[in-house]
């Protein structure tokens, strides 16, 4: 039987996923902007054969916000400025589709995908922090639905601008004079209900005809979203049988838009907990554990209730019932957080701390976490996985050297790279224009 090879992203991510992680003793407390810090964990990912780097965002920060959040790199710039001293690895970037123009972005990322020769993605968000809106002339935040229905819209728009030129229409003939060819030009002439760009952009085709495009959608609306759209989608499902239900969803879904479902590689999140024995595992653990105060926990899990007010509550009471707050926002972490509260009777002091230090499936030594995570391949829970580290200090270089070695070893994993795109090292076609005949 062929062994399905680990498809695997590395999330930069300042220090680390974990709230508090610029407190660890391992790593930089001012590592969300320095850059030598992303360009080491960088390099590190492509000597490893790591397909890509991706690079989380938000637009609203307040008082309660994760301290790396508060100070941090825009993802393009970052990205742009890793392109030229990397030569494999892909660059991909998170941008909201409610709060920026179609024109732009489709430049933007068109500009990284030809400086970089072929790595870039965009990895597509609507935006969830109500806040947002205040940082920008556009009126009311949008309700969640609403959001991803602008969205459909906006992809549709940078595709299509995408498209403004054949892959051939440039000749720069000295000759002739001609430096592109009129008749291979498009005009896109959108009017739509939320956007109108005429086009066409300025700027060829890029090397994979077309940047990836990556999403996360976990809401009903968002699966619907990422299975019309999405070529690599994240998955935040917390256990086996989880995974393999939004993998199956996700690949249906596909199928029903007319999409290949192999072109889709959907990614959960891998946050390991781990060390050589389970001692070591359970100190590690301790050590992440004793980097938060109950108070900055309350505020870590406000995030996803769009920033609500947990200190009024009892710490040590049931975890409150909450009616719709946060279902305009993280809609599918905040149900999944109060579902888990509900079957397992857990205070909201528990509900807190396991959420801002969460040990998840991936709890385990390092050979555990080899089998673990073949056991997802093998089983349609998982192509790959977006690995975050919750402190990017030691444990980033343990897993290469203890876990991703070993699965290598088994023959599901290759240090080599599949050519010399993004697309090329995920598996995905190249993007042909929608004007090819």
């Amino acid at each position: 039987m062929t062994k399905k090879q680990l498809k695997l992203g590395v999330l930069l991510f300042g220090a680390g996923a974990h709230m508090n992680s610029w407190k660890a003793e391992d790593v930089a407390p001012d590592a969300s902007i320095d850059f030598d810090h992303y360009v080491n964990l960088t390099k590190k990912a492509e000597a490893n054969g790591v397909d890509f780097v991706f690079v989380a965002d938000g637009l609203y920060i307040d008082e309660k916000s994760i301290p790396h959040f508060v100070n941090r790199f825009e993802p393009l710039t970052l990205l742009s400025a890793l392109a030229p001293i990397t030569s494999k690895i892909g660059l991909v970037g998170t941008l909201s589709t409610t709060y920026s123009e179609p024109y732009n972005v489709a430049r933007q990322f068109a500009s990284l995908d030809i400086i970089s020769k072929g790595r870039a993605g965009w990895n597509v968000v609507t935006s969830p922090l109500q806040g947002s809106a205040g940082n920008y002339n556009k009126g009311n935040h949008p309700e969640h639905d609403l959001r991803y229905d602008m969205a459909d819209e906006y992809l549709e728009v940078t595709k299509g601008l995408w498209d403004s030129f054949d892959d051939d229409a440039f000749t720069r003939d000295r000759e002739t004079g001609e430096f592109y060819d009129k008749n291979k030009v498009h005009v896109l002439n959108h009017k739509g209900t939320f956007f109108n760009s005429r086009g066409p952009l300025n700027i060829q085709r890029t090397p994979q005809g077309q940047p990836v495009i990556f999403q996360a959608g976990a809401s009903p609306r968002g699966i619907e979203f990422a299975a019309k759209h999405g070529e690599v989608i994240f998955n935040a499902a917390g256990t086996l049988e989880k995974a393999q239900e939004y993998y199956k969803a996700v690949k249906d879904q596909v199928a029903a838009n007319s999409r290949n479902p192999e072109e889709v590689v959907v990614l959960p999140q891998l946050q390991p907990i781990t060390g050589a024995t389970a001692e070591e595992v359970e100190a590690n653990y301790q050590k992440l554990q004793n980097l938060i105060s109950l108070d900055e926990a309350l505020d870590y899990l406000a995030r996803f209730f769009d920033h609500h007010d947990f200190k009024q509550y009892d710490p040590d009471a049931e975890f409150p019932e909450l009616g719709e707050v946060g279902s305009d926002g993280f809609r599918s972490t905040s149900d999944a957080i109060k579902a888990r509260a509900k079957e397992e009777n857990l205070t909201l002091r528990e509900v807190a701390l396991q959420t801002a230090t969460p040990k998840g499936s991936f709890y385990g030594t390092y050979d555990e976490l080899v089998e673990k995570i073949i056991t997802w391949l093998d089983n349609d829970a998982a192509d790959g996985f977006m690995l975050t580290e919750l402190v990017y200090g030691e444990d980033y270089d343990n897993f290469f050297d203890n876990v991703l070695a070993k699965i290598a070893e088994r023959g599901y994993y290759s240090y080599d790279y599949e050519g010399k795109t993004l697309r090329d090292h995920l598996g995905l076609s190249y993007k042909e224009s929608q004007y090819k005949k």
